[in-house]
């Protein structure tokens, strides 16, 4: 018994150090990297039926042509565009999102990209709150992120 139980134990320690020397996938050096300007956009509060279209500008920093291979959203009411066509190094583009501002509530969506990159899964953020119209009162309007001028 005390022999099977060494031999199990030598056993199990030559699999774990056969393991520990596979060896890792080489690391592309010029591999495409896509930065963004930002990862979250804040709508802030919109009316209903208002302007729900924002963009998300990148950069493509790596060596080799970023290609975006699939965006998706976490909802059908939003809806993202995107280029299909390589960004080359050191060039720019955007991701265009067009959310349906038909819908009162708060606004949480995630709009995920996939591509050939070294970090080939981003995840974008919408953020915001849709109100309802009210007739007869002055409503704020998409805000650009300019701060209040003071009188």
């Amino acid at each position: 018994m005390l022999l099977t139980l060494g031999v199990s134990l030598l056993m199990a320690y030559a699999v774990t150090a056969q393991d520990a020397t596979t060896p890792q996938p080489a690391v592309n050096k010029n591999a495409p990297v896509i930065n963004f300007d930002k990862t979250t956009h804040d709508y802030g509060t919109l009316v209903k039926g208002g302007d729900g279209t924002c963009e998300f500008k990148f950069k493509n920093t790596g060596v080799e042509p970023l290609i975006l291979s699939n965006v998706t959203s976490s909802c059908g009411c939003t809806v993202p565009e995107w280029p299909r066509e390589p960004i080359l190094k050191g060039k720019s583009n955007v991701i265009k999102v067009k959310y349906d501002s038909n819908r009162v509530g708060p606004i949480n969506k995630t709009i995920t990209v996939m591509s050939n990159a070294t970090n080939s899964s981003i995840q974008l953020h919408i953020i915001g709150n849709v109100v309802e119209k009210v007739e007869g009162a002055a409503m704020p309007e998409k805000s650009q992120g300019a701060a209040p001028v003071a009188k």
